[in-house]
């Protein structure tokens, strides 16, 4: 079936669908959307060719779709590759554009590189605040 079909078929029903309000964007939380918006171009359902990104404990799994694999086959139909979260922005970020580069999806790069920061940055820990300095009067209360 083509993708233009697939799409025509599930682009006004499908369980992924999030509607919050009537007249605003439509969002899509499919497994393979980048951006999470309701679209052909980014859908993860109507597309031979999809990347998908999301966290784990380890670090970024980042799974692209074999397009010539019959649903039939005794191998997966998806390829994984993982970036531990010791690796550091500019692995992640790297292993992401190679996905681009190499001619699979390379509209979707620039999706692919803000999704992989976003997730990236969401793991970091939070620096603790330093504590706040007296200044002025209260120091002088303080300290005299």
């Amino acid at each position: 079936m083509s993708t233009d079909l697939q799409w025509l078929l599930i682009r006004k029903y499908n369980s992924f669908l999030v509607k919050k309000v009537p007249e605003g964007p439509i969002f899509s939380k499919e497994p393979g959307n980048l951006v999470n918006l309701h679209s052909h171009k980014y859908s993860g359902l109507a597309n031979s060719k999809t990347i998908d990104i999301q966290s784990s404990e380890s670090g970024l799994q980042i799974t692209t779709r074999k397009t010539k694999t019959s649903p039939h086959a005794v191998r997966s139909a998806r390829t994984t590759a993982s970036v531990r979260n010791r690796s550091g922005g500019r692995r992640a970020l790297g292993v992401v554009a190679s996905v681009a580069k190499r001619g699979y999806r390379p509209d979707l790069r620039a999706a692919a590189l803000g999704r992989s920061s976003a997730l990236l940055a969401a793991q970091k820990e939070k620096k603790a605040s330093p504590p706040k300095k007296v200044r002025g009067k209260k120091a002088a209360a303080f300290f005299g």
